[in-house]
């Protein structure tokens, strides 16, 4: 049962592992702490939000490497939840969003028990890089106060564009001096020396030294973090505000589960292995439900610290767990060693941070490869940044929908075909185009290949009545593996419509989810059981004896079909 419920640990690579964790950890500081002043919970929410998440999703999630704490994505989600609840009730709003964390957390372990894991990445790429870009912008607008050495303006990303003019005329000099050198080591600084030491830790250390040495005043610090364990946040719900809890919640958990399981597949290439996606999202869960609890805020699987943490040797969720170990020491005993870390310096790093959300790569190619897909990708960055997230991903997952469809109805039409002569259309034997040639155009062969989807429903219609000067209609479903409802009712109206105009008709072929699907809307009842045949050839043989109206020709076309040439040769002169 144990193997069942907990991560993958044991302790042959427990070298490995503990290295790991212990990088994992030093990179995990820095980060913890701007996102947690990022968000307007404070940095010990960063902290207790890093510790929790980590920690539960090491024990019981699904990716043994993975790294789970507070990301970019979710403290932008956690920003604007905060921000909105504190504004309508300013006594409890902030324990109002530490209960949407617990919500969200409820969510992730609800779609890993019903086994979701699978659909929750099953996004078109250009919804995902929009969106994510849009998280990028949203983390680098909301830096800006910060950056320029003052608090952020009230109303999010547009109250903060609304006031960059006053921002930039109360520029404080030397805190965007200690955010701009920030950046530059984060982004500049070599390579080799990265391989040693984390670049945020670096930042954070030289921003930190350098404002106490040479600007000891006028500079903001996030201040003493309180020692100890932290405080239960017991659950806060109101009527007035469950709506919007509730769809903040199911934004946090599906944003958790898509960055969780992505950085799960990057684990599974780096160590070869394979992830459990539905345990990933209960671990998960039960990291955010914890750090709810507590006052923290929620995480995910972060890329960065996943890779750093197997590539300095860990293999088991042993990484995980030490990692988190190491975190809580901090929070119980070294929080005076945060007081002089200026807030700039957090400013700069959740800036580089949002840099690298941006999906730079695909914003330079998509107009390249789609211009549709470009204009989704550039709706969905528009719509993240300046409406909110799930209306951003669901309309892009609606048109990129809507377009695929259309695609592939285009495609699957052209596997629609009704002949009554023997072309190129649809393949046949040497057989079955003398049996077509003999009916002289009264045989209508309506022949369906591949799965039938409901947008080829039109095309069946369109086909059947293009040609109506027949007296037997064979419907071929051989190549038919699955068909939609609205494809098996266009096939029903054109089986009916032949039925009602007195004319015969043959179906062949209808085995397994397509024959039972047939069944289930009773179109096998108005077909004749003995027009219902596996073989085309069988059909076109019985067709032929019913247009000629001699039944003595069944007999002797079925000679000419068992491989006896000269039947059908003979009654064809």
């Amino acid at each position: 049962m144990a193997t069942q419920v907990f991560n993958k640990i044991h302790f042959r690579n427990i070298k490995g592992d503990i290295f790991g964790g212990l990088t994992a950890a030093v990179i995990a500081l820095p980060m913890a702490l701007a996102f947690g002043v990022a968000s307007g919970a404070g940095p010990a929410a960063g902290l207790y939000g890093s510790v929790l998440v980590g920690l539960f999703a090491a024990l019981f999630g699904g990716t043994p490497t993975l790294i789970s704490e507070p990301t970019g994505p979710m403290t932008v989600v956690m920003t604007a939840v905060i921000a909105n609840l504190t504004a309508t009730d300013p006594d409890n709003g902030i324990v109002m969003a530490f209960t949407v964390v617990m919500l969200a957390g409820l969510f992730q372990i609800s779609f890993g028990l019903l086994k979701l894991g699978k659909y929750i990445t099953m996004m078109p790429y250009n919804v995902v890089s929009g969106f994510m870009s849009g998280i990028g912008l949203i983390l680098i607008i909301l830096q800006i106060g910060p950056f320029l050495g003052q608090a952020s303006p009230k109303g999010g990303v547009i109250g903060t564009i609304e006031n960059i003019p006053e921002l930039l005329s109360n520029i404080n000099p030397i805190e965007t001096s200690l955010a701009v050198l920030t950046v530059v080591i984060l982004f500049y600084m070599p390579t080799k020396l990265k391989k040693i030491v984390p670049a945020p830790l670096v930042a954070l250390v030289v921003g930190t030294i350098i404002s106490i040495v040479f600007f000891s005043d006028n500079i903001r610090r996030i201040g003493e973090i309180p020692s100890g364990l932290p405080s239960l946040q017991l659950p806060y719900l109101t009527a007035d505000q469950l709506q919007l809890m509730l769809v903040d919640a199911i934004v946090l958990a599906m944003l958790g589960c898509i960055d969780a399981l992505l950085t799960s597949v990057v684990a599974d290439s780096l160590t070869r292995t394979q992830h459990d996606s539905n345990k990933e999202l209960i671990g998960q869960g039960l990291g955010n439900l914890a750090s709810g609890l507590f006052g923290g805020i929620p995480g995910a699987g972060a890329t960065m610290g996943t890779v750093v943490n197997i590539n300095t040797g860990a293999r088991t969720a042993l990484s995980g767990i030490t990692r988190a170990v190491i975190l809580m020491v901090v929070v119980l005993g070294a929080g005076s060693l945060t007081a002089q870390i200026p807030m700039a310096v957090l400013a700069g790093i959740a800036f580089q941070v949002g840099i690298k959300i941006i999906d730079w790569g695909f914003l330079k190619r998509a107009h390249h490869i789609s211009w549709k897909s470009a204009v989704i990708m550039y709706a969905v960055i528009g719509l993240t940044v300046f409406v909110d997230l799930i209306t951003a991903v669901g309309i892009g997952v609606f048109i990129a929908n809507i377009l695929t469809i259309d695609r592939l109805t285009q495609l699957k039409s052209e596997d629609v075909k009704a002949i009554t002569d023997a072309d190129d259309a649809i393949i046949l034997d040497n057989d079955e185009k003398e049996l077509l040639d003999r009916a002289e155009g009264k045989i209508l062969l309506f022949h369906l290949s591949g799965p039938m989807i409901f947008g080829v429903s039109k095309a069946i219609s369109r086909q059947h009545t293009l040609l109506n000067n027949y007296k037997v209609l064979i419907v071929d479903l051989s190549e038919v593996p699955h068909m939609g409802v609205t494809s098996a009712l266009a096939i029903e109206n054109a089986i009916q419509e032949t039925i009602d105009t007195g004319r015969d008709v043959f179906l062949v072929g209808a085995t397994g989810s397509v024959k039972r699907r047939l069944e289930k809307l009773g179109v096998l009842n108005i077909v004749p059981s003995e027009n219902m045949l596996m073989d085309r050839k069988q059909a076109l043989i019985k067709a032929v004896a019913v247009v000629t109206s001699d039944v003595n020709i069944s007999d002797t076309i079925q000679n000419g079909a068992r491989g006896n040439k000269p039947g059908i040769d003979n009654l064809i002169k």
